[in-house]
């Protein structure tokens, strides 16, 4: 079971356990979503959010977080934040599933591999995280793999780019809304629970929905999604309050690398040499962040001008 909430923020070190289980869960999500291969990327994304709902209700019922809600959907503020992090984290929904059906769970694997150097830079462009020098070369070395990949398969690797963007803004907005994690995921879901559902009701109108019909095309899988996705979405949310944008990006490291391990080892996906160049510059750009975030660890006096971690 999730955090119902931490009583008003995380201390770091529970922060930092949530985001751990956070992306573990993330790093299998692959296996889930191969038993849905032959469903629609966006019937599964309607059946997340709606299954989502009715579990963070359960969950705010229990937990008598009501206030909380009400307080949300009162602010003009956090509506319309919340509206923007409903609309990043469903289009990274869409294309991460989109992935992994289509066989390009390395090339997802990228994205998120991409994500925690986006954290980088999106802290120090709108939280005014200063960049240091060692965090400047991950950038630049992450960059000139993408360059790499792009000019040697002659197409924009737009799967890696979108997810990387879209999680990296959803942290960055998550982070900086004022509303505690189960309220507002329960919010973001509402917001965009009713179109889902709508959308399911037509699909069964028209004899085109997968559930509850066709078990043999794993649709009996789906009501799990409401589990699945609110879990690792609360534990995120709670450590992304308590924790500075670097250190989520750290712990990022652990959901590409399951991917990257079950796309090659387990999917058997083509691993060319222009594909190991690419993460090799992509790794080498993450051990220069790493570089720097150890030192950083190490040395906090240097570092004091910094944000709270």
């Amino acid at each position: 079971m999730p955090p119902s909430d931490p009583p008003r923020q995380a201390s770091p070190r529970q922060g930092l356990a949530y985001g751990l289980l956070a992306y573990l869960v993330w790093g299998f999500f692959p296996v889930y979503f191969k038993a849905l291969h032959a469903i629609p990327p966006l019937e599964v994304v309607a059946h997340r959010i709606v299954w989502s709902v009715l579990f963070l209700l359960a969950l705010t019922a229990a937990s008598g977080r009501w206030g909380e809600v009400r307080a949300a959907f009162a602010s003009r503020r956090v509506i319309a934040t919340l509206v923007g992090s409903t609309t990043l984290i469903t289009a990274n929904w869409l294309v991460f599933i989109y992935a992994v059906e289509q066989g390009q769970v390395l090339q997802s694997s990228l994205g998120y591999f991409m994500t925690p150097l986006v954290n980088v830079l999106l802290g120090t462009v709108f939280l005014r995280e200063r960049l240091r020098p060692l965090q400047t070369a991950s950038l630049l070395v992450a960059a000139v793999g993408v360059a790499l990949l792009t000019a040697r398969v002659g197409a924009v690797p737009w799967i890696s780019l979108a997810l990387a963007a879209s999680f990296g803004l959803y942290g960055l907005l998550r982070k900086t809304a004022p509303v505690e994690s189960l309220a507002g995921l329960l919010v973001e879901t509402l917001l965009t629970g009713p179109l889902a559902l709508g959308y399911l009701v037509w699909l069964g109108v028209h004899g085109q929905g997968a559930f509850p019909a066709a078990a043999a095309k794993g649709a009996l899988w789906l009501p799990l999604a409401g589990i699945l996705t609110a879990t690792p979405l609360l534990l995120f949310a709670a450590a992304a309050r308590s924790l500075r944008l670097a250190t989520i990006g750290f712990l990022q490291y652990l959901t590409p690398s399951l991917q990257f391990a079950l796309a090659v080892l387990a999917y058997g996906e083509p691993f060319t040499p222009t594909h190991l160049l690419t993460f090799i510059l992509i790794w080498s750009g993450l051990a220069l962040y790493t570089a720097d975030a150890v030192h950083t660890f190490r040395n906090p006096a240097a570092h004091r001008e910094a944000p709270r971690s």
